[in-house]
């Protein structure tokens, strides 16, 4: 299982627009194949940082998954609706493996 944490530039004056991006992605990405964790809004601090998160198993999962969302109807309209708002300034992927599973620390005798 790998995390692809995306990280968003936004345009402080549209975070009700990159919310109902977020909305959409949380119905489109789940039926595409992947295990939506959430979006991340700005709350306080740094008005122009946002994230997506989300789990897949693998990077030739992400491929498929990539795929099926790029045809998925509300998949193309929220692309259409970021592009045409304009609220993304930029965006980046990162992807990352757990490695401190299981989180239960160990026991000594």
């Amino acid at each position: 299982m790998i995390t692809c944490f995306i990280r968003y530039r936004i345009d402080p004056f549209r975070k009700d627009a990159f919310a109902a991006y977020a909305r959409n992605w949380g119905e489109a990405i789940p039926r595409c194949g992947a295990d939506l964790v959430g979006y991340f809004a700005p709350h306080e601090g740094d008005a122009t940082t946002a994230y997506g998160v989300y789990n897949i198993e693998s990077l030739a999962a992400y491929e498929t998954y990539r795929a099926r969302l790029a045809a998925d109807p509300l998949g193309r309209e929220n692309y259409d609706f970021a592009r045409s708002e304009r609220f993304i300034l930029m965006e980046d992927r990162l992807f990352l493996k757990n490695v401190s599973l299981p989180h239960a620390p160990k026991v000594t005798p």
